[in-house]
């Protein structure tokens, strides 16, 4: 038998993740900050070549999170009219098929996250400390 969630709970575990990317935001901002007054003064080519990687991974890393926050609106605004059509009593349990992927694709969102994070954090040590 396939797990279900119901609306409640999806709709916190998304309001979560979303709270997540959030921070993520804040994050991703204080780093590329970091990296473009780090470009003004380090001139030496493997350190410019790191942080425009770095610039381009935190380019990426935003959009996916967009493009996250994006369909989890989405599913949240759908998750509200379906607690609607069921009169209010919070609805049937939504299917896992329903939540499965965009599960998947926040978890590989996340380690994507955490790797650069950790790369950062070594490149950052390597050369700019």
């Amino acid at each position: 038998m396939a797990k279900s969630y119901s609306t409640m709970g999806l709709h916190f575990r998304y309001r979560l993740w979303i709270a997540e990317m959030n921070s993520h935001i804040n994050i991703i901002r204080i780093f590329d900050d970091y990296i473009t007054e780090l470009s003004s003064k380090r001139h030496e080519p493997a350190v410019k070549k790191g942080i425009e990687n770095f610039g381009t991974q935190f380019i990426e890393l935003r959009k996916q999170i967009d493009d996250l926050r994006h369909e989890m609106h989405l599913a949240k605004m759908a998750l509200a009219a379906e607690s609607k059509q069921s009169k209010g009593t919070g609805g049937g349990p939504i299917p896992k098929s329903i939540h499965a992927a965009l599960k998947r694709q926040y978890l590989r969102y996340r380690r994507l996250f955490e790797r650069t994070k950790k790369e950062f954090a070594q490149f950052e040590n390597k050369w700019l400390a």
